[in-house]
């Protein structure tokens, strides 16, 4: 099973660059991390975000593999813990498909990957800042394969 993290926005700080791919290398060649880069809409005085979040949304969801099981970040969407999510990989490993975790722009996530997404997951009730997101949402999915194949990075 491959992980992809869609995210909106490209040349990020070289801290979150870091961050993302220290996590990213700690995964197996039998579950690997995928990051693909949306360009965020030009967002200006006048700009029209509701055209510019439709068409992030329509290239966050080509870049979706066939069949991908989808899973959104939202603040409004379930919370997990670490026990939680590792049981939620491990569901995805059984269903078989790869899984693509969407993560928005400064508005949040297009209304079309809102409705093609089967599961709704929340960092935190905090609006976090998206370069952070990444971070975070590397170090959480590395926390709970860990826990899943009793590598000793996850203590209780």
């Amino acid at each position: 099973m491959r992980l992809q993290l869609i995210a909106v926005g490209t040349k990020m700080p070289d801290w979150v660059d870091s961050g993302y791919n220290e996590y990213a290398r700690r995964f197996s060649t039998d579950m690997p991390l995928q990051l693909v880069e949306i360009p965020a809409g030009k967002r200006g005085k006048n700009a029209d975000i509701q055209r510019i979040l439709h068409k992030e949304g329509e290239q966050m969801l080509a870049a979706v593999g066939k069949g991908n099981h989808i899973v959104t970040l939202e603040v409004t969407g379930k919370p997990w813990d670490t026990p939680q999510l590792a049981k939620q990989m491990q569901r995805w490993q059984m269903d078989g498909r790869d899984v693509s975790l969407l993560i928005g722009g400064p508005e949040g996530l297009a209304p079309q990957c809102i409705a093609a997404s089967s599961q709704k997951w929340s960092l935190s009730a905090l609006t976090l800042p998206h370069p952070l997101v990444r971070i975070l949402l590397a170090e959480s999915l590395y926390r709970a394969w860990s826990l899943n194949n009793n590598h000793p990075y996850h203590r209780e």
